[in-house]
Parts: structure tokens; C-alpha cells; sequence
């Protein structure tokens, strides 16, 4: 919850203008409910490439469930991707490796597409099980999904290093993203070929080249940063490099 409305829409208005050079990478922004139709409407009048993302989803496809955000109210406002199981909603909001996969499995059924998060605590990274815990975690999401053979993007995003400044070494983060990799490959080859697996932990312009030029890094989950327009440009623009390299 960092900024809403009017705010919302200048600061994608000003992401949309800075990366507008850098057309070899997909690009999207995830603002609050409250401020998708504005970020929408700022977006559709600059003739943006820039997508529209929201940060949660029910797993329900109507009723009664008061407070929740149905897929089909997200698709009507022009939302074509949606974070899932992102490390706040999985720690403050109790959601669990099943929920997840039941909201990844209403996204595949009936759009947007899922963004799923995945990563490990600083506890479970201490203990050693940072492999364990995200094999867990993307193996819930992909039994949900049976024969389907994509389902857009996965993020690692080592819980520790949210927010904090910290990051995972290039190295540490190739490591889970190729355990990703190769758990997607098992189930199916076509499956870890059509997923996008992105790294979520801290990401900033001076660290984005070195962690985007891991083989099986393919984009950034980006936090922090995306609130300044700017310093997200250069992260884009990063990511626009390796694109071509």
C-alpha cells in the first residue's frame, strides 16, 4: 500500500514515458485495487505498451465473499496479469502452498495470468532448506494445474531479502531458478520452456545487469524500486540488454 489514484497514475504515466524506448521487454504495473481503472485510463490515453497487473485474487469465481477481488472483476478492469501467493499475503495473510495453487488454477481457467511467488524465510534459508521449501511451494502450483502447459510467470522471492536491502548473490539465485527450471522440466518440457521465472528480492538498478545475465533469470519482480520511475527505467533497461545481448 504505497501510493493510490491520481498518484497512481502519474507514477505509471512516468514508467510508461521512461521505459517507452525499451520495447524488447514486456513491462507491467501492479497498483492497488483502488487505483487500477486510473492507472487503466492513464496507460490507454499515453498509447502505452505498458500492462496492467493487480497484487491479489480470490480463488472463487463469485458470491459471497465480501472483500474479495473476482477474476472477472480484475478482466473488466483491464487487468491481464495478477501476483499470487506474494510473500506479505503468504506470511500476514496466512495463505497457504493450497491456496495458492486453487487462485493459480482460477487464473489458468478464466484469465489474468498468474505471476505465482515462491520463496523461503530467513529461518528455512539458515536451516538449509531453501530448495525444499520452493520445490514445495511450485509443486503445489503445478499439481493444480494438471495437463496445462503454461501458466505465465513464477517469482522467486527470498522472504529475507524483501524490503530489507539485502539480496541473494547471482549465484544463489540461479541456483533456485534452475531447481525451478528443472521441477517444471519433470513435469512437463513444454512447461519450463513457456514459464517466465523472475527474481523478486531487492532488485535495483545497480545490482538488476548482474542478476539478469544468469541463464535462468528471466525478468525481475521489482519492489521498492518501481517507486521511482527512473531507477525502474534503468532496471528496464537492464533487462532491454540482456534482451538483445
Amino acid at each position: 500500500m504505497n501510493v493510490g489514484g491520481p498518484e497512481a497514475a502519474a507514477l505509471a504515466l512516468a514508467v510508461a514515458g521512461a521505459v517507452r524506448a525499451h520495447d524488447a521487454v514486456d513491462v507491467l504495473v501492479a497498483p492497488p485495487f483502488t487505483a487500477l481503472a486510473a492507472v487503466r485510463a492513464a496507460l490507454d490515453d499515453a498509447g502505452s505498451r505498458v500492462a496492467l497487473g493487480a497484487q491479489n485474487m480470490s480463488e472463487e469465481a463469485d458470491g459471497a465473499f465480501t472483500g474479495e477481488i473476482s477474476s472477472s472483476m480484475l478482466r473488466s478492469a483491464g487487468v491481464t496479469w495478477v501476483l499470487l501467493g506474494h510473500s506479505e499475503r503468504r506470511q500476514k495473510s496466512g495463505e497457504t502452498d493450497d491456496l495458492v495453487a486453487k487462485k493459480t488454477a482460477r487464473a489458468m481457467t478464466t484469465g489474468p495470468r498468474p505471476i505465482v511467488c515462491v520463496g523461503e524465510t530467513l529461518a528455512e534459508r539458515e536451516a538449509g532448506d531453501t530448495l525444499v521449501v520452493v520445490a514445495r511451494q511450485v509443486r503445489a502450483v503445478v499439481e493444480a494445474l494438471g495437463r496445462q502447459p503454461g501458466f505465465g510467470a513464477i517469482a522467486y522471492e527470498p522472504v529475507w531479502a524483501i524490503g530489507t536491502g539485502k539480496v541473494a548473490s547471482p549465484r544463489d539465485a540461479e541456483t533456485v531458478h534452475a531447481s525451478i527450471r528443472a521441477l517444471l522440466a519433470r513435469a512437463s518440457p513444454e512447461l519450463a520452456r513457456s514459464t517466465r521465472i523472475l527474481y523478486g528480492g531487492s532488485v535495483k538498478a545497480d545490482n538488476a545487469a548482474e542478476l539478469l545475465a544468469q541463464p535462468n533469470i528471466d525478468g525481475a519482480l521489482v519492489g521498492g524500486a518501481s517507486l521511482d520511475a527512473a531507477g525502474f527505467a534503468e532496471i528496464v533497461a537492464a533487462a532491454q540488454s540482456r534482451a538483445q545481448a
